[in-house]
């Protein structure tokens, strides 16, 4: 059963010089409910400009998303925050954690835009990822491994049913990247959500049984038009 669903998504900026660039030419692409998929491709593909038109950050110039059943473009902007909050976690490849919080009000905050602050499953998410010590802790005194934990267990916190994942391991060594994948994908299993990866990490890569070229899926335009 199809948890995503995207059509003849298409998504351009305009560069420095004033000339469209088209960076996202989608014609069809479908990510199974529970599934783990990971998007593989280089830097400057558009990879990451995909997963935020996915989560609703950006809005696309055409095409279809749906989500859950959910068409994107049905619902108003207040309409897709809520589901992006209750539907979607992200994990980001900068963290994007607040310095200024601990690790357990990080997770409670991302609560706070879904269904609300649930102060015993956040403790249990951070247990889960191993954390369990460091609930008061601040990002700064946490090492970087660590910091990835607190967004995963915030990308979790609300039961998302899709979670999207940028590079995820690009701030790890090759050790923790490894172990964080893993800790990943049993987080999202024990949820029952899907996962949408993005990496070129070849041994990232071979963890996966699904693995999509990204080239492959996104016909991009390598002509440039003036306005």
């Amino acid at each position: 059963m199809a948890l995503l669903e995207i059509s003849e998504l298409k998504k351009s900026f305009l560069n420095p010089e004033g000339f469209v660039h088209e960076v996202i030419n989608v014609k069809r692409f479908i990510l199974d409910d529970k599934s783990h998929v990971v998007l593989q491709g280089e830097s400057g593909l558009g990879k990451t400009t995909f997963l935020h038109l996915i989560a609703g950050i950006l809005k696309p110039d055409a095409g279809s998303i749906t989500i859950a059943g959910q068409a994107m473009s049905n619902l108003s902007e207040q309409e897709r925050d809520r589901l992006r909050a209750t539907t979607i976690g992200y994990i980001f490849q900068a963290f994007n954690l607040l310095q200024g919080y601990t690790c357990l009000e990080n997770v409670l905050l991302g609560m706070s835009f879904g269904p609300g602050a649930d102060r015993a499953f956040a403790e249990t998410l951070l247990r889960r990822v191993g954390l369990g010590e460091h609930l008061k802790h601040r990002p700064r005194q946490l090492s970087i491994g660590q910091q990835q934990r607190v967004a995963v267990a915030r990308a979790l916190a609300n039961r998302p049913r899709l979670v999207l994942a940028d590079e995820p391991t690009g701030n790890l060594d090759h050790r923790n990247a490894l172990k964080s994948v893993t800790l990943i994908r049993e987080v999202c299993r024990e949820n029952g959500a899907a996962l949408l990866l993005v990496s070129h990490d070849r041994e990232i890569l071979s963890q996966f049984e699904k693995v999509q070229e990204f080239g492959a899926i996104n016909k991009i335009s390598q002509e440039e038009t003036g306005l």
